[in-house]
């Protein structure tokens, strides 16, 4: 009952902090549009905390990435028309930083939870959206065409060993030609699951403007 109360206030705060961010930009609008913004921005929070609420390890944070996290994981995109594949892309704090920079044929997002997808499509109508499972990522990708980069915000270290080696497997497996894996982690010391299975890292970066602070890394499979 304890951890239902605190889900449930966690849930009030982040919908006034979104109310609250977004009261300058309703000033300059035209009040026909306000309604559908503050509709849009309730539903992310909406959906984020009650997912949250019923199964916590499922999203692995209390509140979706900040706009400064997204960006960093955005600017580790290597160079080139290869596809785009976002792992765990929540309410789309990330996939909004990859659309801003890549084309949007190039971009696959992958979401597990339905109510995440929801959020998603409404969002981003001209982007490919799965619902699917990353420990199947194979299953999902267009044949014949490489993956320049998968982008993973999937809470890896909260996961069953046995899913989050599977994960980890599909991503070496998705980007061993030429492609790069972007995961980013809380844990701002330890040893990343990536390296473990073998992957060798070749960039990261603290992104300390974001709650809580994170690490981003980019690895090699090859």
């Amino acid at each position: 009952m304890k951890i239902f109360s605190c889900a449930l206030a966690a849930r009030e705060r982040l919908a006034t902090l979104a109310l609250n961010l977004g009261r300058q930009t309703l000033e300059g609008m035209a009040p026909s549009l306000r309604p559908a913004l503050l509709l849009d921005r309730f539903g992310r929070a909406e959906a984020f905390m009650g997912q949250w609420a019923r199964a916590p390890r499922s999203v692995g944070a209390l509140c979706p990435s900040g706009v400064h996290l997204a960006r960093h994981m955005a600017a580790m995109l290597p160079p080139g028309d290869g596809l785009v594949v976002e792992l765990g892309a929540g309410t789309g704090a990330v996939t909004r930083a990859l659309r801003a920079c890549v084309a949007p044929e190039r971009l696959l997002v992958l979401e597990r939870l339905p109510a995440f997808c929801r959020v998603l499509r409404n969002r981003f109508p001209e982007l490919t959206v799965i619902r699917g499972d990353a420990t199947r990522l194979a299953d999902y990708l267009p044949a014949n065409r490489p993956v320049a980069a998968v982008v993973s915000s999937l809470p890896l270290l909260s996961l069953p060993a046995p899913v989050q080696q599977a994960i980890v497997e599909q991503m070496r497996a998705a980007t061993a030609r030429s492609g790069c894996i972007i995961q980013f982690t809380y844990a701002l010391w330890g040893c990343s699951p990536l390296v473990r299975a073998g992957c060798r890292r070749e960039k990261r970066g603290l992104v300390l403007r974001n709650l809580p602070p994170a690490k981003v890394e980019r690895f090699r499979s090859f």
